[in-house]
């Protein structure tokens, strides 16, 4: 497998593709990134550091193509580059694609944080291996649809040149994914307390939440228990580490010791996690061109109005419409005056030409508001006065963005803080409504300006980890019991950071969540030829949900729903268009079964 990116998460997946499911992964990455410390996974933890320290040096005008008989062919400087090594270029283009051995590679990553390059580069390979698997990485969903579909057409036209039919590459598949999508709802669902993790397929929605199990397992409710949390440590520094996937026995004996339980499986039309009808949307309500202190002040005019009109046909006793009109023209001064008329007549016909005095001034004040409103309406919002309960939302780049919506689908108030003027999640806060205070985080009074002191929850997730430790600190010495959320990309400094806060602030809640490490896992099930569902982190462990074919699988056909199951590794947890899937339930051929795994065990199933 061939694995090419410019950022953390080629390091990644290549190092989970080794360590998890032993495959060989030549990884192609730009020059000049030997210091650069790649995560490693699994069993490659101790070879790894001399693994990455094997590069290979190819430029991009000077790399060879494939030799002859699939043997990769010699580098510049007489290297090859084998089936586990590292092959520096600047770009993905033709001749690395081919020093890479993608002509003979089983799939192909391309991981790049640009899409144009992912795009080019998966055209030409499509082109060098028309049944390579491809997965790209493309932040813009759309077009990562159309380009899916071409790609796949190209493919399935040239098995049927080469070997005389159409639908000869059944195994060839190209697959959008984005890190960011991947990422998103367990980043927000990390943010919101008590908000349930959701996994989608295509007929099923499957939700899971974190409670303390009761003697008898799970408690009401519960399906079953997906993992048992660590105790007295939620990132797994305990003396108690992450379970996943348990058995009865480990359930039983863990009762009191908090655990992620899956609540409910239901069918997925109509039972998404947004609320349609408080969702924010584009359009201005009404009631948003003006202040309440305005409308109540235009309410109480209208009250004046009409009590004048009541009393003006109670003393003369002419017809209430011809009342109302009569007040109307006094009030806006365009009536004789009443000479000779009766005290009441006059003295209502002064206190209508009062009431005009003051309605002029209102009704100005209206419009300079609803202008001013119309003029700010494709600007950003400032942070309202009194909100309380809110998420501060530190980044609005590509992750940021995705859990910006991903809040709003959940209706979290959000206020946003950005200091690139024209960040590409500026666009989606303005549609959607949400305040955006602009200015360096790191600058005394921004976080202020977000109301920091009144918020539920900060959530940092800009790409530098030392603008989001800092602002960590600093909001933690404004609110010492503010939950945070932080966005660190090395493990060993996210859980360094997580332990020292946690010492100093034993009463809040913090947590650091790295995005490689959540999108990795789906990734490279989808090289796999594995449909990875979701992932769902459970302190610093994952768990994914994937749908398998139980079709002459020896692990699942033939057996029941409850016999299926392997501790540590794989759970049936559902067939897919059916939400409810009793224990003695026989699996048989033409069943899909949904399966919550650990990364190890998801490579068992293969």
């Amino acid at each position: 497998m061939v694995v090419c990116g410019d950022d953390g998460l080629a390091h990644r997946l290549a190092a989970e593709l080794r360590g998890v499911y032993g495959e060989q992964v030549t990884l192609v990455v730009p020059p000049d990134r030997r210091t650069a410390r790649p995560p490693v996974v699994g069993r490659a933890r101790a070879a790894s550091a001399a693994l990455f320290d094997r590069v290979v040096s190819a430029a991009v005008g000077s790399v060879g193509r494939t030799g002859a008989a699939g043997q990769p062919a010699a580098a510049a400087d007489g290297g090859r580059v084998d089936g586990e090594g590292t092959l520096e270029a600047g770009e993905p283009t033709d001749a690395v694609l081919a020093e890479a051995g993608v002509a003979q590679a089983t799939a192909l990553a391309l991981v790049y944080d640009d899409d144009e390059t992912n795009i080019r580069a998966a055209l030409t390979a499509r082109r060098l291996n028309p049944r390579l698997r491809l997965v790209l990485r493309l932040y813009n969903r759309r077009l990562g649809q159309h380009i899916e579909e071409l790609l796949d057409q190209a493919a399935a036209l040239a098995a049927g040149d080469e070997d005389g039919g159409p639908g000869t590459g059944a195994e060839t598949s190209t697959t959008v994914l984005s890190d960011a999508d991947t990422a998103a709802p367990a980043l927000a669902a990390t943010a919101v307390a008590g908000t349930s993790k959701v996994v989608q397929t295509e007929s099923l929605l499957l939700r899971a939440v974190e409670r303390p199990l009761s003697a008898n397992g799970p408690g009401t409710g519960g399906l079953c228990t997906l993992a048992l949390l660590s105790g007295g440590d939620p990132d797994g520094g305990g003396e108690q580490q992450p379970r996943l996937l348990p058995d009865d026995e480990e359930v039983r004996q863990a009762a009191g010791r908090h655990a992620v339980v899956l609540e409910q499986v239901s069918a997925a039309a109509g039972t998404g996690s947004a609320a349609p009808s408080r969702r924010m949307t584009g359009v201005m309500p009404l009631a948003s061109l003006f202040s309440r202190r305005l409308r109540w002040s235009l309410a109480g005019l209208v009250g004046c109005v009409v009590g004048l009109a009541v009393a003006l046909w109670l003393v003369t006793g002419i017809h209430p419409l011809r009342a109302f009109y009569v007040t109307l023209l006094d009030l806006f001064a365009i009536d004789d005056p009443a000479l000779g008329a009766s005290l009441g007549r006059q003295l209502l016909q002064l206190l209508s030409a009062l009431v005009g005095l003051l309605l002029l001034p209102v009704l100005l004040a209206a419009a300079l508001e609803a202008l001013g409103t119309f003029r700010t309406a494709s600007g950003l919002r400032r942070p309202p006065r009194g909100l309380n309960g809110h998420v501060v939302l530190l980044g609005l780049g590509k992750i940021g963005t995705r859990v910006l919506t991903r809040l709003r689908e959940l209706d979290v108030p959000v206020v946003c803080v950005e200091s690139d003027p024209e960040a590409r999640g500026l666009a989606t806060a303005r549609r959607l409504r949400v305040p955006v205070v602009l200015g360096d985080v790191t600058q005394e009074g921004v976080l202020e300006a977000a109301q920091i002191h009144r918020a539920h929850t900060l959530l940092a997730v800009t790409s530098a980890d030392t603008t989001n430790l800092e602002a960590v600190l600093y909001a933690r010495t404004v609110r010492p019991d503010l939950r945070v959320v932080l966005r660190l990309y090395d493990d060993d400094f996210a859980t360094a950071v997580y332990r020292t806060l946690r010492a100093a602030y034993p009463h809040a809640l913090t947590r650091s969540r790295s995005v490689t490490h959540l999108a990795a896992p789906a990734f490279a099930g989808a090289m796999l030829g594995r449909q990875v569902l979701g992932a769902i982190a459970v302190e610093r462990r994952v768990l994914l949900f994937a749908a398998v074919d139980v079709d002459r699988h020896p692990e699942l056909e033939g057996r029941t729903v409850g016999e299926a199951f392997r501790a540590g590794a794989w759970r049936v947890l559902a067939l897919e268009g059916r939400t409810d899937t009793p224990a003695d339930h026989l699996l048989a051929k033409g069943d899909r079964v949904v399966v919550a795994a650990t990364r190890r065990g998801l490579a068992e199933l293969r």
